[in-house]
């Protein structure tokens, strides 16, 4: 794998974190609880084990499963 398929952006300023898979994006994360709901609407049921997984998950721009705004 090249890289990560999937990416969590940074926070954005007003809160919450852009994610894409494979560079579409899926919609803007909140909490855990999105970033799971948009991996399983993209076919990934196993989503809960997937984002602690630097092969699968890229965290950009702050440290994962932290969602406020910049």
């Amino acid at each position: 794998m090249a890289g990560a398929p999937i990416v969590v952006h940074p926070p954005s300023l007003t809160g919450g974190r852009r994610v894409t898979v494979r560079g579409q994006i899926l919609g803007l994360a909140h909490d855990d609880r999105d970033l799971v709901e948009f991996l399983r609407r993209a076919g990934l049921p196993d989503a809960e084990t997937l984002v602690d997984d630097p092969g699968w998950v890229e965290w950009r721009g702050g440290r994962a499963h932290e969602w406020g705004a910049a």
